[in-house]
Protein backbone atom coordinates (compact mmCIF):
# COMPACT_ATOMS: atom_id res chain seq x y z
CA UNK A 1 0.00 0.00 0.00
CA UNK A 2 0.48 3.46 -0.61
CA UNK A 3 2.54 4.81 2.39
CA UNK A 4 0.64 8.48 1.23
CA UNK A 5 -2.74 6.39 1.59
CA UNK A 6 -2.74 5.54 5.08
CA UNK A 7 -1.25 9.14 5.67
CA UNK A 8 -3.69 11.28 3.75
CA UNK A 9 -6.51 9.47 6.33
CA UNK A 10 -5.14 11.36 9.25
CA UNK A 11 -4.79 14.87 7.03
CA UNK A 12 -7.75 14.19 5.11
CA UNK A 13 -1.11 38.01 -1.27
CA UNK A 14 -0.24 39.47 -4.61
CA UNK A 15 3.68 38.74 -3.96
CA UNK A 16 3.64 35.56 -6.46
CA UNK A 17 2.12 37.74 -9.11
CA UNK A 18 4.46 40.07 -8.20
CA UNK A 19 7.10 37.77 -8.55
CA UNK A 20 8.85 39.16 -6.12
CA UNK A 21 8.67 36.56 -3.60
CA UNK A 22 10.77 33.95 -6.35
CA UNK A 23 14.38 34.79 -6.78
CA UNK A 24 14.05 34.68 -10.46
CA UNK A 25 11.36 36.01 -12.62
CA UNK A 26 10.33 33.81 -15.81
CA UNK A 27 12.84 34.14 -18.21
CA UNK A 28 15.51 35.65 -15.91
CA UNK A 29 18.91 35.00 -17.29
CA UNK A 30 20.81 36.14 -14.05
CA UNK A 31 21.51 33.45 -11.35
CA UNK A 32 21.22 34.35 -7.26
CA UNK A 33 23.69 34.46 -5.33
CA UNK A 34 22.66 32.25 -2.52
CA UNK A 35 23.76 32.34 1.35
CA UNK A 36 26.85 29.89 1.42
CA UNK A 37 25.28 27.43 4.13
CA UNK A 38 22.36 27.00 1.26
CA UNK A 39 24.72 26.57 -1.59
CA UNK A 40 26.73 24.40 0.48
CA UNK A 41 23.22 22.18 1.64
CA UNK A 42 22.23 21.73 -2.03
CA UNK A 43 25.37 20.41 -3.18
CA UNK A 44 25.84 18.06 0.12
CA UNK A 45 22.24 16.91 -1.28
CA UNK A 46 23.13 16.46 -4.83
CA UNK A 47 25.52 14.04 -3.85
CA UNK A 48 23.59 11.72 -1.92
CA UNK A 49 21.56 11.18 -5.35
CA UNK A 50 24.81 9.86 -6.68
CA UNK A 51 25.62 7.51 -3.64
CA UNK A 52 21.62 5.96 -3.75
CA UNK A 53 21.52 6.10 -7.36
CA UNK A 54 22.53 2.91 -8.99
CA UNK A 55 24.32 3.81 -12.35
CA UNK A 56 23.28 1.19 -15.03
CA UNK A 57 19.70 1.29 -13.98
CA UNK A 58 18.78 4.74 -12.96
CA UNK A 59 16.99 3.28 -9.85
CA UNK A 60 17.36 5.37 -6.34
CA UNK A 61 16.85 3.93 -3.29
CA UNK A 62 13.76 4.72 -1.25
CA UNK A 63 15.84 5.38 1.87
CA UNK A 64 19.61 5.09 2.47
CA UNK A 65 21.95 4.46 3.95
CA UNK A 66 19.46 1.55 5.01
CA UNK A 67 19.19 -0.94 1.93
CA UNK A 68 15.85 -0.31 0.38
CA UNK A 69 14.01 -0.99 -2.76
CA UNK A 70 13.82 1.43 -5.53
CA UNK A 71 11.34 4.60 -5.05
CA UNK A 72 9.61 5.80 -8.71
CA UNK A 73 9.32 9.12 -7.31
CA UNK A 74 12.86 9.26 -6.32
CA UNK A 75 14.16 8.17 -9.86
CA UNK A 76 11.97 11.11 -11.03
CA UNK A 77 13.68 13.52 -9.20
CA UNK A 78 17.30 12.17 -9.92
CA UNK A 79 16.71 12.58 -13.34
CA UNK A 80 15.84 16.13 -12.39
CA UNK A 81 18.88 16.49 -10.02
CA UNK A 82 21.60 15.58 -12.86
CA UNK A 83 21.04 18.23 -15.09
CA UNK A 84 21.07 20.75 -12.27
CA UNK A 85 24.52 19.04 -11.03
CA UNK A 86 26.00 19.92 -14.40
CA UNK A 87 24.63 23.50 -14.36
CA UNK A 88 26.73 23.86 -10.75
CA UNK A 89 30.20 22.16 -12.14
CA UNK A 90 29.34 19.15 -9.75
CA UNK A 91 28.80 16.59 -12.67
CA UNK A 92 29.98 16.14 -16.28
CA UNK A 93 26.94 16.75 -19.04
CA UNK A 94 28.43 13.39 -20.29
CA UNK A 95 27.97 11.52 -16.94
CA UNK A 96 24.49 13.08 -16.27
CA UNK A 97 23.68 12.12 -20.03
CA UNK A 98 24.78 8.33 -19.09
CA UNK A 99 22.94 8.15 -16.40
CA UNK A 100 20.00 9.43 -17.60
CA UNK A 101 20.09 7.48 -20.45
CA UNK A 102 20.59 4.43 -18.68
CA UNK A 103 17.75 5.32 -16.70
CA UNK A 104 15.14 5.67 -19.35
CA UNK A 105 16.09 2.82 -21.65
CA UNK A 106 15.40 1.05 -18.13
CA UNK A 107 12.25 1.57 -18.02
CA UNK A 108 11.34 1.91 -21.00
CA UNK A 109 12.46 -2.49 -21.12
CA UNK A 110 10.98 -3.04 -18.23
CA UNK A 111 8.26 -6.22 -18.77
CA UNK A 112 4.31 -4.89 -17.68
CA UNK A 113 1.45 -6.52 -17.61
CA UNK A 114 -1.24 -7.62 -14.92
CA UNK A 115 0.51 -10.21 -12.83
CA UNK A 116 1.59 -9.89 -9.40
CA UNK A 117 5.37 -10.58 -9.90
CA UNK A 118 7.77 -10.21 -12.62
CA UNK A 119 6.83 -6.97 -14.28
CA UNK A 120 7.23 -3.01 -13.21
CA UNK A 121 4.25 -1.50 -14.37
CA UNK A 122 0.65 -2.03 -16.00
CA UNK A 123 -1.27 0.09 -18.61
CA UNK A 124 1.89 2.00 -18.57
CA UNK A 125 2.21 3.23 -14.87
CA UNK A 126 4.53 2.27 -12.49
CA UNK A 127 4.91 0.41 -9.07
CA UNK A 128 5.63 2.50 -6.49
CA UNK A 129 8.67 0.28 -5.26
CA UNK A 130 11.09 -1.70 -7.12
CA UNK A 131 12.98 -3.97 -6.24
CA UNK A 132 16.68 -2.41 -6.80
CA UNK A 133 18.31 -5.17 -9.25
CA UNK A 134 15.14 -6.32 -11.16
CA UNK A 135 13.14 -3.38 -11.28
CA UNK A 136 10.34 -5.46 -10.95
CA UNK A 137 7.38 -5.45 -7.85
CA UNK A 138 8.96 -5.08 -4.63
CA UNK A 139 6.49 -6.66 -2.36
CA UNK A 140 2.61 -6.14 -3.01
CA UNK A 141 3.13 -2.25 -3.33
CA UNK A 142 0.72 -0.91 -5.46
CA UNK A 143 0.82 0.48 -9.19
CA UNK A 144 0.89 4.69 -8.06
CA UNK A 145 -0.73 7.19 -10.39
CA UNK A 146 1.12 9.56 -8.04
CA UNK A 147 4.96 8.27 -8.08
CA UNK A 148 4.06 7.42 -11.88
CA UNK A 149 3.59 11.51 -12.80
CA UNK A 150 6.54 12.25 -10.63
CA UNK A 151 8.71 9.95 -12.55
CA UNK A 152 7.66 10.79 -16.04
CA UNK A 153 7.88 14.67 -15.09
CA UNK A 154 11.48 14.25 -14.13
CA UNK A 155 11.66 12.40 -17.88
CA UNK A 156 9.89 15.10 -19.56
CA UNK A 157 11.86 17.66 -17.95
CA UNK A 158 15.48 15.99 -19.04
CA UNK A 159 13.99 15.51 -22.44
CA UNK A 160 14.05 19.08 -22.45
CA UNK A 161 17.19 20.26 -21.25
CA UNK A 162 18.82 17.58 -23.34
CA UNK A 163 18.85 19.25 -26.17
CA UNK A 164 21.62 18.72 -27.86
CA UNK A 165 22.26 16.58 -31.58
CA UNK A 166 23.78 14.03 -29.45
CA UNK A 167 22.58 10.76 -30.73
CA UNK A 168 22.19 9.36 -26.81
CA UNK A 169 20.39 12.99 -26.05
CA UNK A 170 17.99 12.40 -29.03
CA UNK A 171 17.28 8.68 -27.30
CA UNK A 172 16.65 10.58 -24.00
CA UNK A 173 13.76 12.26 -25.86
CA UNK A 174 12.80 9.74 -27.60
CA UNK A 175 12.41 7.26 -25.02
CA UNK A 176 10.75 9.89 -22.45
CA UNK A 177 8.17 10.45 -24.52
CA UNK A 178 7.27 6.78 -25.86
CA UNK A 179 6.92 6.14 -22.17
CA UNK A 180 5.01 9.26 -21.40
CA UNK A 181 2.56 8.31 -24.12
CA UNK A 182 2.01 4.47 -23.14
CA UNK A 183 0.23 5.99 -19.47
CA UNK A 184 -3.06 4.78 -19.99
CA UNK A 185 -4.11 7.28 -17.68
CA UNK A 186 -8.15 7.16 -18.31
CA UNK A 187 -8.00 3.57 -17.37
CA UNK A 188 -7.31 4.86 -13.31
CA UNK A 189 -10.49 6.72 -13.59
CA UNK A 190 -13.30 4.57 -11.80
CA UNK A 191 -15.43 6.93 -10.10
CA UNK A 192 -16.78 9.95 -12.41
CA UNK A 193 -13.88 12.16 -12.82
CA UNK A 194 -11.45 11.41 -10.12
CA UNK A 195 -8.33 9.37 -10.84
CA UNK A 196 -7.77 6.52 -8.54
CA UNK A 197 -4.36 6.67 -6.17
CA UNK A 198 -3.45 3.09 -7.60
CA UNK A 199 -4.59 -0.25 -8.53
CA UNK A 200 -3.12 -3.63 -7.24
CA UNK A 201 -3.21 -7.09 -9.27
CA UNK A 202 -4.81 -8.87 -5.88
CA UNK A 203 -7.61 -6.57 -5.84
CA UNK A 204 -8.01 -3.90 -7.94
CA UNK A 205 -7.93 -0.11 -7.91
CA UNK A 206 -8.00 1.37 -4.97
CA UNK A 207 -10.68 2.87 -3.12
CA UNK A 208 -9.47 6.27 -2.53
CA UNK A 209 -9.13 9.22 -5.39
CA UNK A 210 -7.38 12.21 -5.73
CA UNK A 211 -9.82 14.70 -4.44
CA UNK A 212 -8.39 16.77 -1.75
CA UNK A 213 -5.86 19.51 -2.26
CA UNK A 214 -2.56 17.80 -2.21
CA UNK A 215 0.94 16.86 -3.90
CA UNK A 216 -1.55 15.66 -7.14
CA UNK A 217 -1.74 18.46 -9.21
CA UNK A 218 0.94 17.24 -11.07
CA UNK A 219 -1.08 13.49 -11.88
CA UNK A 220 -3.90 15.51 -13.23
CA UNK A 221 -1.83 17.59 -15.20
CA UNK A 222 -0.16 14.83 -16.76
CA UNK A 223 -2.98 12.94 -17.22
CA UNK A 224 -4.73 16.09 -19.04
CA UNK A 225 -2.21 16.19 -20.92
CA UNK A 226 -1.44 13.23 -22.47
CA UNK A 227 -1.26 13.03 -26.47
CA UNK A 228 -2.80 9.26 -26.32
CA UNK A 229 -5.07 8.30 -23.18
CA UNK A 230 -6.12 11.81 -21.81
CA UNK A 231 -8.40 12.33 -18.81
CA UNK A 232 -11.53 15.07 -20.03
CA UNK A 233 -11.24 18.44 -18.41
CA UNK A 234 -14.05 18.08 -16.36
CA UNK A 235 -11.18 15.77 -13.66
CA UNK A 236 -9.96 19.41 -13.23
CA UNK A 237 -13.51 20.77 -12.62
CA UNK A 238 -13.81 17.65 -10.17
CA UNK A 239 -10.67 18.56 -8.42
CA UNK A 240 -11.32 22.21 -7.55
CA UNK A 241 -15.36 21.14 -6.33
CA UNK A 242 -13.86 20.46 -2.74
CA UNK A 243 -11.25 23.48 -2.34
CA UNK A 244 -13.96 24.50 0.23
CA UNK A 245 -12.87 21.91 2.24
CA UNK A 246 -9.32 22.96 2.25
CA UNK A 247 -9.58 26.58 2.43
CA UNK A 248 -8.57 28.15 5.92
CA UNK A 249 -7.26 30.67 8.03
CA UNK A 250 -6.80 28.70 11.35
CA UNK A 251 -3.10 27.80 10.96
CA UNK A 252 -2.08 31.51 9.27
CA UNK A 253 -2.77 33.20 6.28
CA UNK A 254 -6.18 31.69 4.49
CA UNK A 255 -4.72 29.34 1.98
CA UNK A 256 -5.92 25.44 0.71
CA UNK A 257 -4.38 23.69 3.75
CA UNK A 258 -2.76 20.21 3.19
CA UNK A 259 -0.80 19.58 6.99
CA UNK A 260 2.68 18.39 5.50
CA UNK A 261 4.44 20.72 3.68
CA UNK A 262 5.36 17.72 0.74
CA UNK A 263 1.62 18.38 -0.75
CA UNK A 264 2.56 22.33 -1.24
CA UNK A 265 6.09 21.18 -2.86
CA UNK A 266 5.71 18.26 -5.23
CA UNK A 267 4.06 19.76 -8.06
CA UNK A 268 5.67 22.90 -7.96
CA UNK A 269 9.16 20.93 -8.23
CA UNK A 270 8.03 21.01 -12.23
CA UNK A 271 5.49 23.66 -12.76
CA UNK A 272 5.98 27.17 -12.90
CA UNK A 273 2.52 28.29 -10.93
CA UNK A 274 3.76 31.70 -10.70
CA UNK A 275 1.55 34.24 -12.35
CA UNK A 276 -0.95 32.00 -14.25
CA UNK A 277 -4.47 30.67 -12.62
CA UNK A 278 -7.57 28.20 -13.56
CA UNK A 279 -11.29 29.22 -13.53
CA UNK A 280 -11.23 28.44 -9.26
CA UNK A 281 -8.53 30.56 -8.60
CA UNK A 282 -9.57 33.76 -11.31
CA UNK A 283 -12.98 33.69 -9.12
CA UNK A 284 -10.74 33.57 -5.62
CA UNK A 285 -8.53 36.51 -7.16
CA UNK A 286 -11.84 38.35 -7.59
CA UNK A 287 -13.19 37.43 -4.11
CA UNK A 288 -9.72 38.77 -2.53
CA UNK A 289 -9.56 41.91 -4.25
CA UNK A 290 -5.81 40.52 -5.21
CA UNK A 291 -4.45 38.07 -7.27
CA UNK A 292 -4.08 34.56 -6.19
CA UNK A 293 -2.36 31.50 -8.09
CA UNK A 294 -0.82 28.02 -6.58
CA UNK A 295 3.01 29.64 -5.56
CA UNK A 296 0.89 31.99 -3.46
CA UNK A 297 -0.81 29.61 -1.84
CA UNK A 298 2.30 27.71 -1.11
CA UNK A 299 4.26 30.65 0.14
CA UNK A 300 1.22 31.19 2.39
CA UNK A 301 1.33 27.68 3.44
CA UNK A 302 5.44 28.40 5.06
CA UNK A 303 4.05 30.96 6.55
CA UNK A 304 1.64 28.77 8.42
CA UNK A 305 4.06 26.70 8.96
CA UNK A 306 6.05 29.06 10.51
CA UNK A 307 3.58 30.79 12.73
CA UNK A 308 3.07 27.16 13.94
CA UNK A 309 6.14 26.55 15.17
CA UNK A 310 6.24 30.14 16.66
CA UNK A 311 3.06 30.14 18.69
CA UNK A 312 4.02 26.17 19.32
CA UNK A 313 0.71 24.89 20.88
CA UNK A 314 1.36 21.41 22.07
CA UNK A 315 4.78 23.18 23.49
CA UNK A 316 7.21 20.79 21.46
CA UNK A 317 10.88 21.29 22.33
CA UNK A 318 12.75 22.91 20.27
CA UNK A 319 10.26 24.55 18.06
CA UNK A 320 10.45 28.50 17.19
CA UNK A 321 10.03 31.13 14.68
CA UNK A 322 13.62 29.78 13.26
CA UNK A 323 13.07 26.20 14.12
CA UNK A 324 10.14 24.84 12.11
CA UNK A 325 9.06 22.22 9.48
CA UNK A 326 6.36 19.54 9.39
CA UNK A 327 6.04 17.15 6.63
CA UNK A 328 5.42 13.49 5.91
CA UNK A 329 8.80 11.58 7.42
CA UNK A 330 10.57 8.79 9.26
CA UNK A 331 10.23 9.26 13.43
CA UNK A 332 11.13 7.38 16.71
CA UNK A 333 8.19 4.77 16.71
CA UNK A 334 5.06 4.16 17.61
CA UNK A 335 4.61 4.51 21.45
CA UNK A 336 3.56 6.86 24.43
CA UNK A 337 6.03 8.09 26.75
CA UNK A 338 5.77 10.42 29.35
CA UNK A 339 8.02 13.67 28.75
CA UNK A 340 8.30 16.01 31.83
CA UNK A 341 5.09 14.88 33.53
CA UNK A 342 2.82 14.78 29.99
CA UNK A 343 2.23 11.74 28.45
CA UNK A 344 3.55 11.88 24.76
CA UNK A 345 2.55 10.19 21.47
CA UNK A 346 5.46 9.58 19.13
CA UNK A 347 4.94 7.85 15.49
CA UNK A 348 7.09 5.92 12.97
CA UNK A 349 6.89 7.07 9.33
CA UNK A 350 3.88 9.82 9.25
CA UNK A 351 2.42 12.74 7.74
CA UNK A 352 3.27 15.87 10.51
CA UNK A 353 1.66 18.77 9.76
CA UNK A 354 -0.19 21.71 11.49
CA UNK A 355 -2.98 20.18 13.12
CA UNK A 356 -2.16 16.19 12.15
CA UNK A 357 -0.21 13.99 13.98
CA UNK A 358 2.54 16.68 15.23
CA UNK A 359 4.63 14.66 17.54
CA UNK A 360 7.48 16.79 18.15
CA UNK A 361 9.67 15.78 15.35
CA UNK A 362 10.80 18.01 12.62
CA UNK A 363 12.03 17.37 8.97
CA UNK A 364 14.21 19.86 7.40
CA UNK A 365 12.69 19.46 3.77
CA UNK A 366 9.86 21.49 5.26
CA UNK A 367 11.65 24.35 5.01
CA UNK A 368 14.67 23.26 2.74
CA UNK A 369 12.25 21.93 0.08
CA UNK A 370 10.40 25.58 -0.12
CA UNK A 371 13.04 27.98 -1.12
CA UNK A 372 11.13 29.91 -3.96
CA UNK A 373 8.29 30.04 -1.46
CA UNK A 374 9.83 32.08 1.18
CA UNK A 375 13.92 32.52 0.50
CA UNK A 376 14.52 34.67 3.59
CA UNK A 377 12.63 32.80 5.98
CA UNK A 378 13.72 29.20 4.59
CA UNK A 379 17.39 30.22 4.90
CA UNK A 380 16.77 31.40 8.17
CA UNK A 381 15.46 27.96 9.39
CA UNK A 382 18.32 26.13 7.77
CA UNK A 383 20.64 28.52 9.83
CA UNK A 384 19.51 27.86 12.65
CA UNK A 385 18.51 24.10 12.47
CA UNK A 386 22.41 23.35 11.40
CA UNK A 387 23.68 26.06 14.38
CA UNK A 388 21.31 24.20 17.12
CA UNK A 389 21.28 20.74 15.68
CA UNK A 390 23.87 20.72 12.95
CA UNK A 391 26.39 17.76 15.06
CA UNK A 392 23.62 15.55 15.22
CA UNK A 393 21.69 15.94 11.76
CA UNK A 394 23.63 17.79 9.15
CA UNK A 395 26.57 15.39 7.64
CA UNK A 396 28.22 14.81 3.95
CA UNK A 397 25.24 14.42 2.58
CA UNK A 398 23.43 17.31 3.78
CA UNK A 399 20.30 16.73 6.49
CA UNK A 400 19.40 13.50 7.60
CA UNK A 401 15.48 12.66 7.65
CA UNK A 402 14.12 14.31 10.57
CA UNK A 403 14.55 14.92 14.61
CA UNK A 404 12.90 15.10 17.32
CA UNK A 405 14.67 17.24 19.85
CA UNK A 406 11.20 16.69 22.75
CA UNK A 407 12.24 12.65 22.71
CA UNK A 408 15.74 13.78 24.03
CA UNK A 409 13.96 15.30 27.85
CA UNK A 410 12.16 11.57 27.75
CA UNK A 411 13.90 9.09 30.75
CA UNK A 412 13.32 5.40 29.71
CA UNK A 413 12.84 5.26 25.81
CA UNK A 414 12.21 2.30 24.56
CA UNK A 415 13.24 0.90 21.64
CA UNK A 416 13.21 3.10 18.66
CA UNK A 417 12.01 1.92 14.98
CA UNK A 418 14.73 4.47 13.18
CA UNK A 419 17.73 6.47 14.49
CA UNK A 420 19.23 6.71 17.45
CA UNK A 421 19.55 9.16 20.54
CA UNK A 422 21.97 11.98 20.07
CA UNK A 423 22.80 14.12 23.21
CA UNK A 424 22.46 17.86 23.06
CA UNK A 425 19.93 16.83 20.05
CA UNK A 426 17.16 14.59 20.93
CA UNK A 427 16.83 11.52 18.48
CA UNK A 428 17.99 11.76 15.30
CA UNK A 429 17.62 9.53 11.94
CA UNK A 430 19.79 7.11 10.20
CA UNK A 431 18.85 7.73 7.17
CA UNK A 432 17.82 9.93 4.40
CA UNK A 433 14.87 9.60 1.90
CA UNK A 434 14.82 9.89 -1.69
CA UNK A 435 11.50 11.88 -1.83
CA UNK A 436 12.66 14.48 1.21
CA UNK A 437 16.10 15.03 -0.91
CA UNK A 438 15.12 15.95 -4.15
CA UNK A 439 12.90 18.71 -3.31
CA UNK A 440 16.06 20.29 -1.71
CA UNK A 441 18.16 19.97 -4.50
CA UNK A 442 15.68 21.46 -7.44
CA UNK A 443 13.46 23.61 -5.80
CA UNK A 444 16.33 25.49 -4.19
CA UNK A 445 17.78 25.36 -8.39
CA UNK A 446 14.17 27.26 -9.48
CA UNK A 447 15.09 29.87 -6.99
CA UNK A 448 18.59 30.61 -8.04
CA UNK A 449 18.58 29.78 -11.60
CA UNK A 450 14.81 28.94 -12.77
CA UNK A 451 16.67 25.85 -14.12
CA UNK A 452 13.46 23.38 -14.12
CA UNK A 453 10.79 25.88 -14.68
CA UNK A 454 12.24 27.35 -17.45
CA UNK A 455 12.84 24.01 -19.53
CA UNK A 456 9.03 22.84 -18.23
CA UNK A 457 7.72 25.91 -19.43
CA UNK A 458 8.39 24.86 -22.88
CA UNK A 459 7.30 21.26 -22.64
CA UNK A 460 4.67 20.68 -24.84
CA UNK A 461 2.74 18.01 -22.69
CA UNK A 462 2.44 20.08 -19.97
CA UNK A 463 1.46 23.02 -21.39
CA UNK A 464 -1.57 20.90 -22.82
CA UNK A 465 -2.41 19.73 -19.20
CA UNK A 466 -2.57 23.32 -18.39
CA UNK A 467 -4.76 24.74 -21.03
CA UNK A 468 -7.07 22.20 -20.57
CA UNK A 469 -7.81 22.58 -17.02
CA UNK A 470 -8.21 26.23 -17.71
CA UNK A 471 -5.10 28.12 -17.01
CA UNK A 472 -4.07 31.19 -18.56
CA UNK A 473 -2.09 34.30 -17.96
CA UNK A 474 1.34 34.98 -17.11
CA UNK A 475 4.59 32.85 -19.27
CA UNK A 476 1.52 30.33 -20.26
CA UNK A 477 -0.37 33.02 -22.74
CA UNK A 478 2.80 34.10 -23.95
CA UNK A 479 3.82 30.28 -25.02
Amino acid sequence: MDRRLFLLGSTAGAAALALGACGTKPGAATPLVLDPEIDELQERTFRWFIEATDRSNGLTRDRWPTESFASVAAVGFALAVWPVGVERGWMTREEARTRTLNTVRFFHDLPQGPEATGVGGYKGFFYHFLDMKTGHRFGQTELSTVDTALLVAGMLFAARWFDGDHAEEAEIRRLSQAIYDRIEWNWAIVRTDRISMGWHPETGHIPHDWNVYNEAMIVLLMAMGSPTHPVPETVWTEWCSVYDRSWTDQWGPAHLHFAPMFGHQYSHMFIDFRGIQDAWLRAKSTELGAPFDYFENSRRAIQAQKKYGTDNPMGWTGYSAEVWGLTACDGPGDFKLMVEGREREFFSYSARGPGARDDGTIAPTAAAGSMPFAPDDVTACVKAIKARYGAGVYTEWGFLDSFNPTLGQAENVPALLHGKMVQGVGWVDGDYLGIDQGPIVVMTENHRSDIVWKHMRGEPNLMRGLKRAGFTGGWLDQA
